[in-house]
């Protein structure tokens, strides 16, 4: 087990970089160590790997906003009357260039590629001073994480800040990300093309597969280190991003069929009182999860259930409660309505009964200890891999195979459920549309899959829902769906940075 270390490279802290006109693509300061020093050895390669994994727990990335805010800024959940405005702006479709979420969400991502390109700088040097086989394996593996972390990280950007993927001939004319594979680089921050940009990610992916390749009877699954697997499974998520639905069926069954992954049952008990799903959400530990952002209780990040509760030991005052329509979706025999949700009487003056999101209740290890609404986040689990290769065997016209997945599935969650889904050419985006929105609720999907759909949305008033927001109607398309490029890129010293439709 790889022990906590300090990290070789220093932060610049998000404070910071929102107040200043500093890049977010520049290099950021190292420490007292020097820059031709910083990584001679395997050990400090090893550290250095330590800090790339450390960058995930940053509260703007899994742990916070890079989940959150795509589902709350969608149609997903409701602000209550007495909320304390928390991503408020997000909520109301105020998405603008200054938002600090915003910011902060693009900075650590690109921190995050920063620090891999870091490593990778450094790799032939460290790579001189191996002598055994083991030590050469070793290395490998974690040049092979420094390039899933950077595949991870401008996969999420493309996500956010770019526009769908319909085809190469309009990817080759839309804008992309700002790509940088080196650390120290004078070249123009200019961004690259959709498809340049998604290639990129490809290329990495690739790489990382073959250097972390796995080898005999090892387990994988509940694991907060990058591996083969989680680069299929990344792989697999872009390619149906892309509307390649080949890749996406292949890069999904390596892992759905590599028998390193199991669904995890919400029926089969693991305590006389808590199924294997219920454990998921409550330890964080299960045989479906590919990849989670480690925590332990001297070292996590944000607290993803913190705007579902507000508990104080004495009430609970949610911001947000789920939107009812998402409620009715849920079957009586889905007992993934019982793990995601529980009704409580809220602390607000008006006295709000709801089923509030007990999916981030929090891990019970960590409320133990007074850290309260504090999740590992799960960024890759099975259950996406078999909704992935569903909606791509439903694209190219395979309906009994996406059944036969989307059972799969339901199977997995329900009191009991029969072998096979119907589907149509009518029905099964509807289908498999409902079935991702209740597999991967506040997981952090729903505005790519809207946006990738062309789909929009409209908001209806509930119960105590607040009126500035609840009734809102949003046009497929809309360019709010891409978020705006931060303004102080684009004003950033150098920058040839294009703005996005959302950015004017």
């Amino acid at each position: 087990m790889r022990k906590l270390y300090r990290l070789i490279l220093g932060i610049v802290t998000l404070a910071t970089i929102a107040t200043t006109t500093t890049s977010c693509l520049e290099k950021y300061p190292e420490d007292a160590i020097p820059a031709d020093k910083a990584i001679n050895t395997l050990e400090e390669f090893d550290q250095a790997a330590i800090g790339l994994y450390e960058s995930f727990l940053s509260g703007a990335l899994y742990s916070g906003y890079l989940t959150l805010l795509p589902d709350i800024q969608c149609d997903m959940v409701h602000a209550v009357n007495g909320y304390t405005n928390t991503y408020g702006n997000i909520w109301r479709w105020d998405i603008l260039a200054t938002n600090s979420e915003i910011t902060a969400v693009y900075a650590s991502l690109y921190q995050t590629i920063a620090r891999a390109n870091f490593m990778l700088e450094y790799a032939p040097r460290v790579k001189t001073t191996l002598l055994t086989e083991a030590e050469h394996k070793h290395f490998d593996q974690i040049s092979g994480e420094a390039y899933f972390a950077r595949a991870m990280a401008y996969s999420e950007l493309i996500k956010l800040f770019c526009k769908s993927y319909e085809s190469p001939e309009q990817a080759d004319k839309e804008l992309g990300v700002v790509i940088v594979t080196k650390y120290y680089s004078d070249e123009p921050m200019v961004r690259s093309s959709l498809q340049k940009s998604y290639e990129q990610v490809i290329s990495d992916l690739d790489t990382a597969a073959e250097l972390m390749k796995i080898s005999g009877d090892v387990a994988l699954y509940s694991s907060s280190y990058f591996n083969e697997y989680t680069a299929y499974a990344l792989r697999a998520r872009v390619a149906l991003y892309m509307k390649d639905w080949d890749a996406a069926i292949e890069y999904s069954s390596r892992v759905i069929e590599s028998g390193y992954y199991l669904l995890s049952s919400a029926t089969a008990m693991y305590t006389s009182n808590m199924s294997y799903f219920t454990y998921m959400w409550q330890y964080d530990d299960a045989t479906e999860i590919i990849w989670k952002v480690g925590f332990t209780p001297n070292s996590y990040g944000g607290a993803l259930g913190e705007v579902f509760f507000n508990y104080d030991y004495s009430s609970m005052k949610p911001d947000y409660v789920p939107s009812e329509w998402v409620l009715n979706l849920y079957d009586v025999e889905d007992l993934r309505y019982g793990n995601y949700f529980y009704t409580y009487t809220t602390g607000h003056s008006h006295g709000l009964t709801w089923p509030l999101l007990v999916k981030y209740f929090g891990n019970m290890n960590f409320y133990n200890q007074q850290i309260l609404h504090t999740s590992m986040p799960k960024p890759l689990r099975l259950a996406e891999q078999y909704l992935i290769r569903a909606e791509a065997y439903a694209a190219m016209g395979n309906y009994a195979a996406a059944g036969a997945d989307i059972a799969t599935l339901r199977a997995a969650r329900y009191t009991s459920y029969g072998s096979s889904v119907s589907m149509t050419e009518s029905s099964a985006m509807t289908i498999i549309e409902q079935e991702r929105i209740k597999e991967l609720y506040m997981e952090g999907f729903r505005l790519m899959d809207l946006k990738r759909w062309h789909k929009g949305f409209e908001r209806k008033p509930q119960t105590e829902s607040l009126e500035h927001g609840s009734s809102l109607k949003i046009e497929a398309d809309d360019p709010r769906f891409v978020w705006p490029i931060p303004q102080h890129e684009l004003e950033s010293p150098g920058s040839m940075i294009e703005p996005n439709e959302s950015n004017k």
